[in-house]
């Protein structure tokens, strides 16, 4: 059990309202007087006017470890949350350097950050340790005959994204992007799998979802589902990767139920409110453990029918001396 209050700062808030509102009623458990601080390099965000308090934060980068750190220290922080794919790196990198200042960063170890980050070589782990991702390749001859998706190496795997081209679309289609890689075009339905590991990289919980309706690559329409298989399965690759905390992962179900891993990050997903809601209770655990508690104490109780979550825009009225 947390005894003091730890403030915790989400990196990279923006528009999250939906991931600060839930690392705010995580931190309610714990301790009443936590305060979540939402943080961003946009003194407009709008987690501002949801957060306990909002740090305008300076730009995630080596040239500011020193002021991050003295920024956390002077508001009280004591867990980092970080959101976003282009900072993970950097947490990880400086984890050990924020511990020593009682500062817990919740991120995987670099090595495992990199390889998820990288698509090139995340399938080619997957290929050395007999994994079932989906292939990549710089040349589309080095995954097949075709159909083939096309999309960035680095960077949201859903941003000018090409599916189901043939050879010549393909090669037209990789000459948009900067780092284009190729993969054969798998058919089937996508599933996210929200996870949560603990320091040793054991997976505590997860839970699959169907993403039922996608915009700008995330889950507007999402429902989830058991399926012991693909649950053990899910573990498996998770593991392997040796992650640590809140992680989602995309996979395909071709027309056999077969599991084809697209891509997974290394940090908490933005649909992922979905799977908490179905009791994964993943940012719980997440400042548990930041606390020093034993988290094997505190089970994952899944509730025992599904949950569909539908993102929609919600207004906040702000009234009389709290303008």
């Amino acid at each position: 059990m947390v005894h003091a209050p730890r403030n915790v700062l989400v990196t990279s808030a923006s528009g999250k309202v939906p991931l600060v509102r839930a690392v705010q009623a995580a931190a309610r458990k714990l301790h009443p007087d936590i305060k979540v601080i939402a943080g961003d390099l946009d003194e407009a965000a709008l987690t501002r006017h949801v957060a306990d308090g909002f740090w305008h934060m300076p730009r995630v980068e080596e040239a500011a470890l020193e002021a991050l750190i003295a920024g956390c220290r002077a508001r009280g922080v004591r867990t980092v949350i970080p959101t976003r794919d282009g900072e993970l790196l950097f947490w990880a990198n400086h984890r050990d350097r924020f511990a020593a200042e009682g500062i817990e960063v919740v991120i995987s170890p670099a090595a495992s950050v990199e390889t998820c980050l990288d698509k090139l070589a995340f399938s080619r782990f997957g290929e050395r340790n007999g994994l079932p991702f989906i292939p990549s390749g710089e040349r589309p001859d080095e995954v097949g005959d075709g159909p083939y998706v096309v999309k960035e190496r680095f960077g949201a795997g859903a941003r000018k994204i090409g599916l189901g081209l043939d050879r010549e679309a393909a090669l037209q289609h990789a000459r948009k992007l900067e780092h284009p890689i190729y993969q054969p075009y798998v058919k089937g339905g996508e599933v996210s799998v929200d996870a949560w590991l603990d320091r040793a990289g054991r997976v505590k919980g997860l839970v699959l979802r169907t993403r039922d309706q996608v915009a700008n690559g995330e889950s507007q329409v999402t429902t989830t589902f058991r399926d012991a298989a693909i649950e053990s399965e899910a573990t498996r690759i998770l593991e392997a990767l040796k992650l640590r905390g809140p992680v989602v992962m995309q996979l395909m179900l071709d027309e056999h139920r077969r599991v084809h891993v697209i891509e997974c990050n290394s940090r908490f997903g933005g649909a992922s409110t979905a799977s908490i809601a179905a009791g994964l209770d993943l940012l719980y655990w997440t400042l548990l453990e930041s606390g020093g508690a034993d988290v094997s104490a505190y089970p994952f109780e899944r509730v025992a029918g599904e949950v569909r979550q539908i993102r929609v825009s919600e207004d906040i009225h702000v009234h009389g001396d709290r303008l």
